[in-house]
């Protein structure tokens, strides 16, 4: 039996400090979306978010997107890109119009949304997003289709999220010179947020925390939208940093401690576990680790020790953002962890302990033909990327003097279909 015919494909490349990974998918014509192929590698020239070396960031796109294509039997030409560095800053503007008490048309909402973008300023940086979260009808909030009410005030809520222009453009230009056309940078908080969070609470109120190799994004989402997000230069390859330097262990060695023996929580037997430095079939290779055995073993309860202490650095910067952007009260309970860092044993529980909040892991919702090793937090951006994508976004875009400035209406349904008619320029 044949299956569902495509209509549409799209890729998509998170490109992380730890790994790049890409994505193959398509639109059915039932409007189901199908992961047609994925693929990652471990990443190249790329340091806490930013591009250090062009040649070999090049390089692993082109590697990453050449297995995702395969596997998909497929070929793209253009992408959207994962972006979770490059100073991203994230801010609501708003702006209101008179309508003088008669019926809303489809015209006023043209209009507010064309008048709305003179309000965003991005002072000499790009605009990445800047996207209408919800409408006010006379100061109440929350609209999500105005058309067809009355007021004598519309107004609208757009989220913009600022990047330094700078990166960006390495970020863009090693994409291109991987043969590939970039559609849109994208900020991994809203990827991220497209794949983890419910619209429930996103309504409530919630904390979406991605936890990188290098870079970990704190992102606070209030009445359905994003409203704020601060970046915290640390992430889980501190921790593998720091297992490296206490037992003086190559990284290597270390990332597969913590993966494989490591955790977040302390048990009463792990000091009298010992866990081998070595993977099967290396023994004897290599100097012996400090504080192991003669068989170059270590105790597990130091290697949980220096995990938690790193651990809890990091929660401490997690609890400053959250404090610094008043996630607290009513609207500040439910924390959400994902991003590679997510997948350490135990860390809801050190996190929940740590946070004083009710703490949950955010996984990549389940998506037709996605392989069973990109099920995993550390995709959720990536999961999150093809979803933001299937919205299909309008862009507009405007080239200044210094900067490129990409403005983006989408993601109300409704709101996708009204901006399809603004086609001028800024």
């Amino acid at each position: 039996m044949a299956g569902p015919r495509i209509t549409r494909v799209f890729g998509a490349v998170n490109i992380g400090s730890f790994r790049i990974s890409a994505i193959v998918a398509g639109i059915s014509d039932t409007g189901e979306m199908i992961v047609l192929g994925s693929g990652h590698r471990a990443s190249q020239g790329i340091k806490r978010g930013y591009v250090t070396d062009i040649a070999a960031a090049t390089y692993a796109v082109r590697d990453a997107i050449d297995r995702a294509e395969k596997m998909a039997d497929t070929s793209v030409q253009k992408v959207w890109i994962g972006c979770s560095g490059a100073g991203l800053a994230s801010r609501i503007d708003q702006f209101d119009a008179e309508i003088g008490g008669r019926r809303i048309e489809q015209e006023d909402i043209d209009q507010l949304l064309v008048n709305a973008r003179e309000v965003i300023q991005p002072d000499g940086r790009m605009v990445l997003h800047a996207q209408p979260a919800q409408y006010r009808l006379d100061g109440a909030h929350g609209v999500i289709d105005p058309k067809g009410l009355h007021a004598e005030r519309l107004g609208v809520d757009i989220h913009v999220m600022l990047a330094d222009g700078a990166p960006i453009r390495n970020l863009t230009e090693a994409v291109q010179s991987a043969h590939l056309e970039v559609e849109a940078v994208v900020g991994s908080p809203i990827a991220a947020g497209q794949a983890c969070l419910s619209p429930e609470e996103r309504d409530l109120g919630v904390a979406l925390v991605e936890l990188g190799a290098e870079v970990s994004n704190v992102a606070v989402y209030s009445g359905g939208m994003l409203t704020d997000m601060i970046s915290i230069p640390m992430g889980s390859a501190d921790i593998t940093d720091a297992i490296a330097s206490a037992f003086g262990i190559r990284r290597f060695q270390a990332e597969r401690l913590k993966c494989v023996n490591g955790s977040a929580i302390a048990s009463p037997t792990d000091h009298r576990e010992m866990i081998p430095v070595n993977a099967p079939g290396e023994e004897g290779t290599g100097p012996i680790a400090r504080h192991a055995d003669e068989k170059n073993r270590i105790p597990r309860a130091e290697l949980i020790g220096v995990i938690t202490g790193q651990l809890g650095v990091l929660m401490e910067e997690v609890n400053k953002a959250l404090k610094a952007m008043n996630f607290s009260g009513q609207r500040g309970k439910q924390v959400v962890f994902t991003g590679g860092g997510a997948e350490l044993v135990g860390l809801a529980d050190f996190a929940q302990a740590a946070l004083g909040k009710p703490v949950r892991i955010g996984r990549v919702p389940q998506l037709a033909g996605l392989a069973e090793a990109h099920v995993k937090p550390g995709f959720s951006t990536l999961a999150g990327l093809v979803l933001y994508a299937a919205d299909d976004p309008v862009d507009i875009r405007t080239f200044g003097k210094d900067y490129q400035r990409t403005v983006r209406y989408s993601g109300l349904g409704m709101v996708g279909r009204v901006v399809r008619a603004l086609k001028e320029y800024f």
